[in-house]
């Protein structure tokens, strides 16, 4: 599975990749919604992970409207709000929430897991021209 990291500085994008890694999954950083959108087509995510503080500032209709983004799912993580207080599921279609003091591996598992989208047939992601995803999370400098 491929995770995209987005945070609005790289210290918490990378944070976030280190934490998803250790749950078994590739990451890669990426910094504000401008450089998401233009990351998904080199590296076609099966999820992505948005810093939920920066979620709460940005409007997803570009992410809604175009056909390539629409289908990725986004989990808001949160380092300070509790679950209930998120209040962007509602409002935003995110697909899911993680507090990430209270992050369970397997339970983080089971909702990346759960959320992978179906890519309807498509060649498999390493046959394809995607870039490859390291496991070891790069530097946000190195992806660009």
């Amino acid at each position: 599975m491929r995770v995209l990291c987005i945070a609005r500085h790289e210290f918490l994008a990378e944070h976030l990749c280190r934490v998803f890694e250790g749950i078994g999954v590739a990451t890669a950083p990426c910094v504000g919604a401008a450089a998401a959108i233009a990351m998904v087509p080199k590296h076609e995510p099966d999820v992505v992970i948005c810093d939920y503080d920066m979620l709460a500032t940005m409007s997803l209709a570009e992410w809604e409207h175009n056909q390539l983004l629409r289908d990725i799912p986004v989990i808001a993580v949160s380092l300070t709000r509790h679950p209930g207080e998120a209040h962007l599921l509602d409002v935003n279609g995110i697909a899911g929430f993680i507090y990430l003091p209270t992050l369970e591996p397997a339970d983080a598992q089971r909702l990346l897991a759960g959320l992978r989208r179906d890519r309807g047939g498509v060649i498999a992601p390493a046959a394809s021209t995607a870039q490859p995803w390291p496991r070891t999370t790069p530097s946000v400098a190195q992806l660009r």
